[in-house]
């Protein structure tokens, strides 16, 4: 199965797991709780999608590599302890606490979480020593006589042996005991999440032009050749902050992430094309309409590929700007109705809420918190009450709808663009598509409409696009009510 389907699988489980009947005892008995055992191929983002889906459930999370771990970190250190037996004593060995169990009783205590998931990567590369006692913990969920905390999943990873010399197969009586969940790579999946995350659109093109380079694994007279999903998400932020810094990115660079040398020169063409493309395309006046007569020729005339490169530059722009716009109003959505129920005196509530947010870490996060700090030194300086606070606030909401009318007629010149250049071509349908299935642009879409992108929509019925467009935005959860309502 794909990433996704296995991300939604290790959910359900801890979910059912951690399950409970009117007496508060697990549904599941903790010894029937089978172990998630993930397998498959290096860098498709096994670990990624088990921190997602503890954070997304708010319980705790520990993880670590076992490759890492030695006998005695792992099990714990001997020492010797006096116990009688009847009328005589004797010296008995017994274990200090695994390094592993002791971490997720720190995680309890640090963030009073009393479920999570305890995540083992690579646990089929451990080891000769530590195998025995991997496979107890696996069956008992106990490191020597101590045991995992009720209410903590076990979640494992491990990679097939054609990817790793050290993999060991486990026997039928060791998975007859696990869940096992077998994936495979997919880049349709994967462009999910690399818009989502807003991964360099050079990559994003390259791979719609070149599929088949999306994963590989190799084995050549030099050794394993090799590009992988983490391959590509790496590389899009290094490309990002050296365009940023102005700083040269040649083969060299690509060849550290990408380890294949046929698909290091590949791509390396393709990112000089890329980038020329950019710099003869003003993708700044196709956004404010002022685009002239001989651009638009140029990209009638234009070969398949440019024009695909073309349209993920306009829509990389589009996605950006309309990023930061739906974020400032999220953030305005929730500040805003706290702000009116917190009475004459907001100081305090926006106090709390600060520090609330101390552990932010999303961008949306990252503004509320900015937002209520400004917020707060406006209170320390005009004095605690509504006058301080809301006069910014009513000046923020206006010009996040001047810039939300903006971004409505930016979305119009684009429309505008692409009928003068390509007509009813597929050009339009891959611009609608691809404004459905990014979610940004389809929130800003979704908030505050586009005539040409509904006018699209129904021409394209004959396509059979309103079915798909349908799920793709069923997928991204959006609310059922007009928030602006």
């Amino acid at each position: 199965m794909h990433i996704q389907k296995a991300k939604e699988q290790i959910r359900n489980a801890v979910l059912a797991y951690n399950s409970k009947d009117a007496h508060g005892r697990y549904r599941i008995p903790i010894p029937k709780q089978r172990p998630v055992f993930l397998i498959g191929a290096p860098g498709i983002g096994k670990t990624a999608i088990v921190e997602q889906i503890a954070e997304e459930l708010g319980i705790g999370f520990v993880s670590y590599a076992m490759t890492h771990h030695t006998r005695q970190s792992a099990l714990g250190l001997p020492y010797i302890v006096n116990k009688r037996y009847g009328e005589k004593e004797f010296s008995v060995s017994e274990y200090t606490m695994s390094e592993i169990l002791a971490s997720v009783y720190e995680e309890m205590k640090r963030t009073g979480k009393t479920e999570g998931i305890l995540f083992l990567d690579e646990i089929n590369c451990v080891s000769e020593t530590l195998a025995p006692g991997i496979l107890q913990f696996l069956q008992y969920k106990t490191f020597g006589r101590h045991r995992v905390p009720d209410g903590w999943i076990i979640v494992t990873a491990g990679n097939p042996a054609e990817y790793n010399e050290n993999a060991r197969e486990f026997d039928i009586a060791m998975l007859d005991r696990l869940k096992k969940i077998t994936v495979e790579p997919n880049l349709e999946v994967w462009r999910s999440y690399a818009l989502e995350n807003h991964i360099h659109p050079v990559i994003l093109t390259y791979l719609q032009l070149r599929p088949q380079h999306f994963y590989s694994v190799q084995s050549t007279l030099d050794g394993k050749s090799f590009v992988t999903a983490r391959s590509w998400d790496d590389l899009s932020q290094m490309l990002t902050i050296y365009e940023e810094n102005s700083l040269e990115i040649d083969a060299d660079l690509i060849g550290q992430y990408i380890q294949d040398e046929e698909i290091v020169r590949s791509f390396r063409n393709y990112y000089d094309l890329y980038r020329k493309y950019h710099a003869e395309y003003p993708i700044a006046a196709i956004l404010d309409g002022t685009v002239t007569e001989d651009v638009i020729t140029r990209a009638r005339e234009a070969s398949f590929d440019e024009r695909l490169s073309l349209i993920n530059m306009v829509l990389s722009a589009l996605d950006d700007r309309m990023t930061v716009q739906n974020r400032n109003e999220s953030v305005l959505r929730t500040i805003i109705p706290v702000l009116k129920n917190s009475g004459d005196t907001p100081g305090s509530v926006i106090t709390q809420r600060i520090i609330g947010l101390a552990s932010a870490h999303t961008e949306t996060e990252l503004a509320e918190k900015e937002l209520y700090e400004t917020l707060a030194e406006l209170v320390r300086r005009d004095g605690d009450t509504r006058e301080a606070v809301f006069p910014f606030l009513k000046q923020k909401a206006q010009e996040a709808e001047a810039e939300a009318a903006v971004l409505q007629n930016t979305l119009a010149h684009v429309f505008d663009f692409f009928e003068k250049s390509f007509g009813n071509g597929q050009e339009i349908l891959i611009l609608v598509s691809e404004l459905t299935v990014r979610r940004e642009p389809a929130r800003f879409i979704y908030a505050h409409g586009c005539e040409a992108y509904t006018r699209y929509q129904s021409q394209l019925l004959f396509r059979d696009t309103e079915k798909q467009l349908g799920k793709k935005i069923d997928a991204l959860g959006l609310p059922d009510t007009d928030p602006n309502a």
